[in-house]
């Protein structure tokens, strides 16, 4: 256990970083369930729109650092080709 101000601080505020980044994962993994239910559903109107909401938050997230840039564009690049699919 953290014995100084200092320490108890960093260790407060890890714990802030640790639940805010499950959020978001949270939020990353359940927009792309959406993207791919919609694809899976052969419905591609609704698979482009939940993709348009998906994008923009994807890049944030690799932006921040949540997730590798790297994994966030291979996801991207699947979901698009899986929703080219269907037209």
């Amino acid at each position: 256990m953290a014995n100084s101000a200092q320490a108890k601080k960093r260790a407060r505020q890890a714990e802030q970083r640790r639940q805010l980044n499950a959020s978001q994962r949270s939020r990353f993994r359940t927009l792309i369930k959406a993207v791919r239910a919609a694809v899976r559903a052969g419905d591609k109107d609704g698979a482009e729109q939940a993709f348009g909401k998906a994008e923009p938050v994807l890049d944030r997230y690799a932006g921040k650092g949540l997730i590798h840039k790297n994994f966030v564009a291979r996801q991207k690049s699947r979901l698009r080709a899986h929703i080219k699919a269907l037209g």
